[in-house]
């Protein structure tokens, strides 16, 4: 099939080529010309507009879009409208918030343009393993781009969802759970680092050993397992942790539905409280052990 992939980040760069492996035509778009240059080295199309991406798609055209969730996909997606026909197809494979999806697409309705959210996961291994593909939508637009998500997914690699906005509901869902695990194995390995064994225990032995039929076995612990391998104490870089998004949005939705997430809710939590070592919070709570107990306190060095 012919498919335009606008947005070639980390993600969109790696499905482009993926795409083109599976015998597809990509016609590449990025912000930056470099981008779009590696692509046509590749074997893609070169486009340095969105009206040169649509001009170089035959109908009905299908662009996918892969850019971070927010403001710059809707403007996309607007423009897209105003140069895009009937019966045209918008997938968005970022990580968008599914409300904004159904908005989208009822933008995209008024003018017959068909709108399918794909939430995808695999990161920068993708290329090589597949992407796990969550999609929603019309489900006979879905079935229409068949071959496209064969062709980026590994064997049973991906799933119709249901109607508009399902498939980032999956997701969001997805990288909630994915919140929760990995602040498990972090708080394990944490355990591990402060016992009495901690000078003779291995955590990357420890990873592999984990994976080996063990009920907490899992790809996360394939990457633990590399990361201790290039640096057992992770010296390198900082405990600062980042949340795009769909972590907040999992918590949120929990909210509204009167779901117990607490688990969820904590990891999110302590992705916050990871960015300030010396938190007024953790001060406060301080504060308050010696004041009601007597307990001794870590002097601050700004006196």
């Amino acid at each position: 099939m012919q498919i335009a992939m606008i947005g070639l980040g980390r993600m969109g760069i790696n499905m482009a080529k993926r795409l083109l492996r599976g015998g597809h035509e990509v016609v590449a778009y990025n912000r930056t010309a470099d981008k779009t240059e590696q692509m046509v080295r590749k074997g893609a199309v070169a486009a340095y507009s969105l009206k040169e991406v649509v001009e170089k798609l035959s109908k009905p055209r299908i662009i996918w879009i892969m850019l971070p969730a927010g403001p710059v996909v809707y403007d996309h997606i607007k423009r897209l409208s105003d140069i895009m026909e009937l019966d045209d197809i918008i997938i968005d494979g970022g990580n968008t918030y599914y409300k904004d999806d159904i908005q989208r697409a009822d933008l995209l309705a008024e003018k017959d343009i068909q709108f399918i959210d794909v939430g995808v996961s695999g990161g920068i291994w993708g290329i090589e393993k597949g992407y796990c593909l969550m999609i929603g939508g019309s489900r006979k637009t879905s079935l229409y781009l068949d071959p496209i998500f064969k062709s980026l997914a590994p064997e049973e690699g991906y799933l119709y969802c249901g109607p508009t906005g399902s498939g980032h509901f999956v997701k969001m869902v997805h990288n909630g759970i994915e919140y929760g695990m990995m602040q498990a194995y972090g708080e394990g390995f944490n355990i591990l680092h402060a016992s009495p064994y901690a000078e003779s225990l291995n955590y990357s032995k420890i990873a592999h050993l984990w994976n080996q039929g063990s009920v907490v076995r899992s790809w996360l612990l394939e990457l633990a397992e590399k990361a201790f391998t290039n640096d057992e104490e992770l010296a390198d870089i900082l405990g600062y942790v980042e949340d795009s998004g769909e972590g907040r949005w999992t918590v949120q939705q929990a909210i509204e539905t009167g779901v117990s997430a607490p688990v969820i809710a904590l990891s999110l939590m302590h992705r916050f409280g990871s960015r300030d070592k010396n938190s007024f919070s953790d001060r406060v709570v301080a504060a308050l052990r010696r004041e009601f107990g007597g307990h001794g306190v870590v002097a601050s060095k700004k006196r």
